[in-house]
């Protein structure tokens, strides 16, 4: 009887001890990046009213807080500038000691299998490229495909640092932005967050209260039909791949998706509303870069795969602090995943450097449609970033204008001033545009920066 009592109580306090233990969500591990020059949370759970003490190394300063009455803990500490290893030692009546932890900028990929695509997907010089992935300076944060009905509070997965092992299995478009931003960024290490699930539409990444409340993004989601490749269900990729990260302070997210989503004639509000969600979740304004899905025929439809790039692109003027790349001229119209992802990366990291890092003053955008002009018969089309306008073939079939009665025809292109000058014969007084309008179309005018124009219709 002794016996069995004491083994009751051995049992209690090792219990008691266990319960005790101070643990950390996965995404706070061995070789992460935390942001530089930020105030960044840490969080964890304890037993309640257990005071946890934190100390980083490249200050030796101590934080201190106590573990409320969910088990939960949080705290705030500083960053310095860019740099590493360090590490940092979490103590209650355990002790955690993360090791190899860099400091610099973190970003967030998430979307479909255009980000997921990495090397072991037979990526143009995929081999070669994996070959030459040792940086210990850049590391990988995986998170694994998982779906939940409610919000989760972990997930699986830990960083490891860039080997060829690790590169060919994660995101190449994100690889790719990694090793650009770090030749302008010199020493700054960079994290990557790689959070995506091919075949996914933009409604499974955002809360099934966003989408519910909203009733033109609810009449959307209704028409998604079930298929093999992943869920459909607004929320379920949110709440397992997306809401556990949220508070890891990050530098911006970079999103590739669309693809699941052409046929929506309101991608831009969706897109838009998974954005201002995701800032107001993370109580942060920060930028959000996305790719302009390619040009690939998509069903009996001429105009599905369009109107979603064309709907990307409306969403630069409807959100701020975005950017898009467009990718019509390294694309393949007959392969939904072009295999060229060292050039997507590339521009994305270059609209990074200009636009939030402010330290690459080249042209890094591809001309977007501005505004029309109407003369008679005559109409002037301006764009943004139409600096050196060229047409590929030194002419341009692309454009067509229509009258009042909104029926196109094949207009007669020319490039004056940076400007594009229409007419059609078939079209006395037009008053709309639009320009590489099919599913398949790839942009034939560029700029001076190599960069192709983005497709566009002044229609709606």
């Amino acid at each position: 009887m002794k016996n069995n009592i004491y083994k009751f109580v051995f049992f209690l306090l090792i219990s008691s001890s266990m319960m005790a233990n101070v643990s950390l969500p996965n995404i706070f591990s061995d070789n992460m990046v935390l942001q530089r020059n930020s105030e960044v949370k840490i969080w964890g759970w304890a037993n309640p009213k257990e005071e946890i003490k934190l100390v980083s190394s490249w200050n030796n300063q101590e934080y201190k807080t106590v573990a409320n009455n969910q088990a939960k803990w949080e705290l705030t500490i500083k960053t310095p500038e860019a740099g590493g290893p360090f590490t940092i030692s979490i103590k209650g009546y355990n002790e955690v000691v993360l090791k190899n932890i860099l400091i610099g900028e973190v970003w967030l990929c998430s979307g479909q299998s255009n980000m997921e695509m990495s090397a072991s997907w037979g990526i143009d010089n995929g081999e070669e490229e994996a070959k030459n992935a040792t940086n210990p300076n850049i590391r990988f944060f995986t998170v694994p495909k998982l779906t939940a009905e409610n919000p989760q509070h972990n997930l699986l997965g830990n960083w490891v640092e860039s080997t060829p092992e690790t590169m060919k299995y994660f995101s190449a478009v994100g690889y790719f932005f990694a090793k650009r931003l770090r030749e302008d960024l010199k020493n700054v290490p960079i994290g990557l967050i790689s959070s995506n699930w091919g075949g996914t539409p933009a409604e499974i990444w955002m809360s099934s209260e966003v989408v519910n409340n909203d009733p033109v993004l609810l009449e959307n989601a209704k028409k998604l039909n079930e298929q093999e490749y992943g869920p459909r269900q607004p929320g379920r990729a949110y709440n397992a791949m997306i809401y556990p990260l949220i508070g890891f302070k990050i530098a911006g997210t970079l999103w590739y998706q669309g693809e699941s989503n052409v046929g929506s004639l309101v991608y831009d509000k969706t897109l838009g509303a998974l954005i201002t969600s995701w800032r107001k979740e993370w109580k942060d304004d920060f930028p959000f870069y996305y790719v302009q899905i390619a040009p690939f025929k998509t069903g009996s439809n001429n105009f599905s795969n369009v109107t979603v790039r064309d709907s990307q692109r409306k969403l630069l003027k409807e959100v701020s602090k975005t950017g898009m790349v467009v990718i019509s001229d390294i694309s393949d119209t007959i392969d939904i995943h072009p295999k060229n992802k060292k050039s997507v990366g590339i521009r994305l990291a270059n609209l990074a450097l200009a636009e939030t890092y402010k330290i690459n003053s080249n042209l890094v955008n591809g001309p977007l449609f501005k505004s029309i002009k109407t003369d008679k018969n005559k109409v002037t089309v301006s764009f943004d970033y139409g600096d050196g306008l060229y047409f590929k073939d030194k002419k341009s079939n692309q454009f067509e204008v229509a009258g009042a009665d909104g029926i196109f025809y094949p207009a007669k292109a020319s490039i004056k001033n940076n400007e594009v000058i229409l007419t059609s014969k078939k079209v006395a007084s037009p008053a709309k545009v639009r320009f590489a309008w099919g599913n398949t179309t790839q942009s034939d005018l560029f700029n001076k920066a190599n960069l192709p124009a983005s497709c566009f219709t002044t229609e709606f």
